[in-house]
């Protein structure tokens, strides 16, 4: 930021703190400000150059703030560690420094590369803590020519009365550059935790089918390539989406997601261009769509198959042109948005029927990812029943610590039709249930356990289905006592004789499992 001229008169030492104190109470701008007290002093103390540092105290590096009389790239180089330089030192001590002559004096690191030591270009120093109450937070310092004349202590007296009048501006961009650091400490801990949590490894599934599903993710997560993942609802196209983005060179910017089913017909558009002041009835104000918030990043449209005819045509030039008008605007703006498209519909069939443009499906399906349904991976069921029994038992401070067979029987025989989605609500509705450190097949939703709704239980006779859970109770207690008969009959409360018989009637060997 560079300082706006003004016409400023040299004037005595109370006319310039005048002066300071009108510009410092009168501009709006805190760093504005600081230029132009240092315009001010170029002025009246015939200043080459000067400059306010701040010590940043969770570092203990010192930057320059403010400059005059140096281009702006040598700021960035005007960095020092507490107590290194003269400003350090001056800093560290809490005490002026004055110096006839820099080019006697090897403190002088000359970060900047702004002075120059020659004879006949000699420069005096002088540099004034700036204090808040007791403790330095900072420094102002001058460099002026060298004339054996100029009383230097006067100077620096000066100095210190205008750092105190400074100060409070000083301590304002202090705790402004501080509150940045740590926003941008916050924003770089949440992208690092949403990649380590988006990461491909955190997507549940070891069948063959999720294999291929992860290796397309990782061919084409750092490219720009439009993304259309198909599938059932609830087999994991949000999650998917998800690692795909925070995988990509656009992790940093933005990602925004638009469910296009949940938004009614005649809203949808403004919901994806925006819309200006008074476009429509009800449109109060300006409006950015979900593009132009996503520029930089990625936009996941989720069901896009369910978006309206005429709005395909809209969405499909900025897909190709990569340019948008807002509802009611005509002003072309450009954007960089990376598309990643979900449905479950099949858009072959819609394009076939007219219910969705041919050129629109050709140019979202650039890269299509199929997620198979829970049916057909049955491998990963039992894996993903275990990952949602350990995050809802700790969420809810229980020790659940495995299924019972019977309920893996169960949880494997069903179809699923509500995919992952629906797994994970049983196993949180079966872990609320549950009372011990296991889950039984009564913990599970009645259409496991009848399966009258999915048709995956056989038609038994109530003495077969008896004998078939006394069984899997004495195999299932077997397993969890490693072959101890005696505390497995205790755990189910019957006698080690009762349970001797049956397990000898059911062809149980106890010595099995241990």
């Amino acid at each position: 930021m560079e300082p706006h001229k003004k016409n400023i008169k040299p004037t005595d030492d109370i006319g310039l703190l005048y002066q300071i104190s009108q510009v410092l109470n009168q501009s709006p701008d805190l760093k504005q400000s600081l230029y132009d007290v240092l315009e001010l002093l170029s002025k009246t103390m015939n200043m080459v150059r000067g400059t306010i540092t701040l010590l940043n105290p969770l570092s203990n590096e010192i930057n320059i703030e403010v400059a005059h009389g140096m281009p702006k790239s040598a700021l960035h180089k005007g960095k020092y560690k507490l107590g290194e330089g003269i400003t350090g030192q001056v800093i560290q001590t809490g005490k002026a420094v004055s110096i006839p002559k820099i080019s006697n004096d090897n403190r002088f690191l000359n970060r900047t590369a702004t002075r120059r030591k020659k004879r006949d270009h000699e420069l005096s120093f002088i540099c004034v803590p700036i204090k808040k109450e007791t403790q330095v937070i900072g420094a102002l310092s001058v460099d002026r020519p060298y004339n054996p004349d100029y009383p230097l202590e006067d100077g620096e007296r000066l100095l210190s009365v205008i750092a105190a009048m400074i100060a409070t501006q000083v301590i304002h961009l202090e705790r402004i550059r501080i509150e940045k650091e740590q926003l941008k400490a916050e924003n770089e801990r949440l992208q690092a935790e949403l990649q380590k949590k988006y990461h491909i490894k955190n997507i549940i599934g070891n069948s063959n089918k999720m294999r291929e599903v992860f290796q397309m993710i990782s061919q084409v997560a750092e490219s720009n390539a439009t993304v259309l993942i198909r599938g059932e609802s609830g087999t994991g196209k949000e999650l998917v989406a998800n690692a795909i983005h925070y995988n990509s060179r656009r992790s940093k910017h933005p990602f925004i997601k638009l469910n296009c089913a949940a938004i009614p017909a005649n809203l949808i558009e403004s919901e994806l261009f925006g819309h200006e002041k008074g476009a429509f009835t009800g449109a109060l104000h300006q409006k950015t769509g979900k593009f132009e918030l996503s520029d930089k990043g990625t936009l996941f449209l989720d069901e896009i198959g369910s978006i309206d005819p005429d709005v395909q045509i809209k969405l499909l030039r900025v897909l190709q042109e990569r340019e948008l008008e807002r509802v009611g605007g005509n002003t072309p703006i450009k954007v960089d948005v990376r598309i990643i498209a979900a449905t479950n519909r099949n858009l072959e069939q819609a394009v076939t029927e007219g219910g969705f443009r041919s050129d629109l499906y050709y140019r979202i399906n650039v890269f299509p990812i199929y997620l198979p349904p829970l049916r057909e991976r049955k491998t990963d069921i039992l894996v993903l029943a275990e990952f949602f029994l350990e995050k809802y038992t700790r969420e809810n401070n229980k020790t659940i610590l495995r299924f019972s067979t019977p309920a893996i029987d169960m949880l494997m025989g069903y179809h699923w039709p509500g995919n992952v989605r629906e797994l994970e609500n049983c196993i949180e509705r079966a872990v609320l249930l549950c009372e011990d450190q296991v889950i039984h097949s009564f913990h599970l939703p009645p259409t496991l356990q009848t399966g009258q709704a999915s048709n995956t239980l056989p038609d038994v006779s109530l003495e077969s289905a008896v004998e078939r859970l006394e069984k899997e109770m004495i195999v299932d207690a077997l397993k969890h006592t490693r072959g101890n008969i005696s505390q497995a009959a205790k755990n189910l409360h019957t006698t080690v004789r009762k349970l001797s018989y049956k397990a000898g009637k059911y062809d149980i060997h106890p010595h099995q499992y241990r």
